[in-house]
């Protein structure tokens, strides 16, 4: 983004007119308005299983499952997301008004994808991949709550413009 575009964006706040334009016009909204909630409930499923794994040893099976799909739509809502900030902002990652929110978007990623590399080979224990998701989720909960923020901002934006 060029410093005009950076000081425009400053200027309109979260999004400037065509940019919310964009926002507004985009089935990529839909998609991440789609996908959010239903990672959202994923993740408390998949945390439910964790945590009735590290209570009871039981459960092990089930609570990968649930960390896979998981992660899966981890990597489904990040690819989306960048095609989303590409039509919206014109770059596909770390554009200015959510730059803080893609790089912890990476941590997030990173630790999900540490967890997989760990399962898929064997490298690293059961109890330890379950110390490495509970720390992917608690990032995951950090995460969503900044998007939640932005889109706190974002309706607190559009209806000062109205």
């Amino acid at each position: 983004m060029t410093s005009i575009a950076a000081s425009s964006q400053q200027q309109f706040g979260l999004y400037t007119p065509a940019q919310r334009a964009r926002r507004d016009n985009t089935v990529w909204t839909l998609v991440q308005g789609v996908l959010a909630p239903l990672q959202f409930v994923v993740f408390v499923i998949s945390l439910c299983l964790v945590v009735r794994y590290i209570a009871t040893g039981e459960g092990y099976a089930v609570a990968t499952a649930s960390i896979i799909a998981k992660t899966g739509l981890l990597y489904l809502i990040m690819i989306t997301g960048a095609i989303w900030e590409k039509v919206v902002f014109d770059q596909w990652l770390f554009a200015p008004a959510f730059f803080w929110e893609d790089v912890f978007s990476f941590v997030v990623i990173a630790l999900h994808t540490i967890y997989i590399y760990g399962f898929l080979t064997g490298a690293v224990a059961p109890d330890v991949l379950i110390l490495i998701v509970l720390a992917a989720y608690a990032a995951y909960v950090i995460n969503a709550g900044q998007f939640l923020w932005k889109l706190r901002a974002a309706r607190l934006q559009a209806e000062a413009g109205a």
